[in-house]
Formats: structure tokens, C-alpha cells, sequence
């Protein structure tokens, strides 16, 4: 997809926030920094439209992104930081709990993991968690460029027998840093559009 148009809609954190245009959704999830915001930006060709941030746990709400009219990317808190309290946390659960168990316009989910890491217990927690809600996965495994070339088709077998990955879901290797991946990332995420 040749993306001419994207824009922030609304920073939400109640359902009554979210846009009702009724465009399809495309969430995306994964631990905090793990490079969910360089992602977006490396799909949609801007360099900062999602704010990155040297600091896990920067975002807090459903950031709903317009891409060309057509569909929203939709980054939600990442998982996995420490030094947020309990409290926060447990309202982090509700919120994702409540988007993704009821939004109609979710079409598809991206969780992104690192592919130089085995995937973490909260990677796989996430990935039961959106199976569990019949949600369609596509697993970025992102830091494709820090790899050597040898080691990419082992790792990419860790990362699904990991989360023993359902057979209808895939694993794109990606780089934010050089864009491989690209295509095939926008390949699997147009057959939920």
C-alpha cells in the first residue's frame, strides 16, 4: 500500500472516544519499546507521526492512526514495564480488555516481538489473549537488521514455536531501520481490509 495520507484521530481511553467513522482497525501490540511506534512510522513514511521514545511505557491510551481514509492502525500500551504501578497497570488490562473483546471495527491484530529474543511469557500471554478472543495475528518480529543472515530462519522458528502460532497466522521478519519487510507486512495486513 502507497500511503499518501496519514493522521492522528484521537488519543482514547474509553469506548465512547473512539472514532466511529467505521473504518476497519488494525491494532497493534507488544512490549513497551519493542518498536511498535518505529513501525508505524516505517509503514506509513514519516518520521515521527508516532512519537518513539528512549522510555518504555510512554504510551497510555488507544492511539488511533487514518491511514489513507481507508483504515486505522491503532497502537495500544505496551506490556512488560516495570516501573508503571499496579494501579496502572490493572487499568491498562480493563482498557485493552474492553477494546479487544468488543470492538466490531478490530480487523486484525499485529503483535510485535523482537526477533533476536525468544518471545517473552507476556508475549505468549498476549498472543492467548487475542487467540482467545478469535482475533487474526500477525507477528512482526522486528530488529531484522541486527541479525546476520544465518541466524534469521532459526530465529523466526523460535518465535513461532514459541508462541505455537496458530496455522492461519504469520511472522513478517521486519526492520524499521532499513524497511525489509515492508511489503510483505502490507501484504498481510491488506487481507483484513
Amino acid at each position: 500500500m502507497k500511503v499518501t495520507k496519514s493522521d492522528i484521530t484521537i488519543s482514547a481511553v474509553a469506548p465512547k472516544q473512539y472514532p466511529d467513522e467505521g473504518y476497519p482497525e488494525i491494532a497493534l501490540a507488544g512490549r513497551s519499546n519493542v518498536g511498535k511506534s518505529s513501525f508505524i512510522n516505517k509503514m506509513i513514511n514519516r518520521k515521527a507521526l508516532a512519537r518513539t521514545s528512549s522510555k518504555p511505557g510512554k504510551t497510555q491510551t488507544l492511539n488511533f492512526y487514518l491511514i489513507n481514509e481507508v483504515f486505522h492502525f491503532v497502537d495500544v500500551p505496551g506490556y512488560g514495564y516495570a516501573k508503571v504501578s499496579k494501579k496502572e497497570r490493572e487499568a491498562w488490562g480493563r482498557m485493552l480488555e474492553t477494546y479487544f473483546s468488543e470492538r466490531e471495527n478490530l480487523k486484525a491484530t499485529i503483535l510485535v516481538v523482537d526477533l533476536r529474543h525468544e518471545p517473552t511469557k507476556d508475549d505468549i500471554s498476549m498472543y492467548e489473549f487475542l487467540k482467545h478472543y478469535e482475533l487474526p495475528v500477525i507477528v512482526v518480529a522486528t530488529k531484522l537488521d541486527k541479525l546476520k543472515k544465518s541466524q534469521i530462519h532459526k530465529h523466526i522458528k523460535r518465535v513461532k514455536d514459541t508462541l505455537q502460532l496458530d496455522a492461519g497466522d504469520v511472522v513478517v521478519p521486519f526492520s524499521s531501520e532499513t524497511g525489509q519487510g515492508k511489503d510483505e507486512a502490507w501484504r498481510e495486513i491488506e487481507r483484513f481490509l
